[in-house]
């Protein structure tokens, strides 16, 4: 969840010798499969992909990643460039330690993905419900660990070892910051 600040004015507190925030509405937003499932219902398109959206269907998503208590609906047009990065950030985060080990060459699907496929990936993965509230970048991770797991374990190739094991060894040294 995040919790952001809209319409806050800054001032500088003589006492404390610091910069405050006064005033602004304290908006808690869920970027979550629910939230997906809102703004679809309402536009009737697919959210996630390549088609680019308008700034009302920008600001239309933000209102659908909104929970309870809901501020007036002119609140919206106090959001500030430093709130939408932040949204914006928060979208994109990765909320979770997994990481996966891609293999050049592994197939990239066109398939369009909606609120309902994914739900259907629960389904078929017997992920519970309550999961349509985690932040959508989790819910997808998880899903992807399912995948991989029920599937049956790929050979590699001894090429592909040798530079699964080059690429290893280079993180590792940039993260060490050693030179061997």
């Amino acid at each position: 969840m995040l919790i952001i600040t809209v319409g806050a004015t800054d001032s500088f507190n003589e006492e404390s010798q610091a910069f405050v925030q006064e005033g602004g509405t304290v908006l808690q937003l869920e970027h979550s499969l629910v939230s997906l499932s809102k703004w679809e219902e309402i536009h009737e398109k697919a959210f996630l992909g390549a088609s680019t959206k308008t700034p009302e269907e920008l600001v239309s998503y933000v209102r659908c990643m909104l929970l309870p208590p809901f501020p007036p609906e002119e609140i919206f047009l106090k959001l500030s460039k430093e709130n939408v990065e932040e949204i914006n950030a928060y979208i994109n985060r990765r909320m979770t330690a997994t990481t996966f080990y891609d293999a050049s060459g592994s197939p990239k699907t066109s398939e369009t993905i909606t609120s309902e496929l994914i739900y259907y990936w629960m389904t078929v993965f017997q992920i519970p419900f309550e999961c349509e509230h985690w932040h959508l970048n989790r819910l997808f991770t998880l899903i992807r660990i399912c995948n991989i797991k029920q599937q049956k374990p790929k050979k590699m190739s001894r090429a592909e070892i040798a530079a699964r094991n080059r690429e290893l060894n280079a993180q590792r040294k940039r993260e060490m910051g050693t030179s061997g």
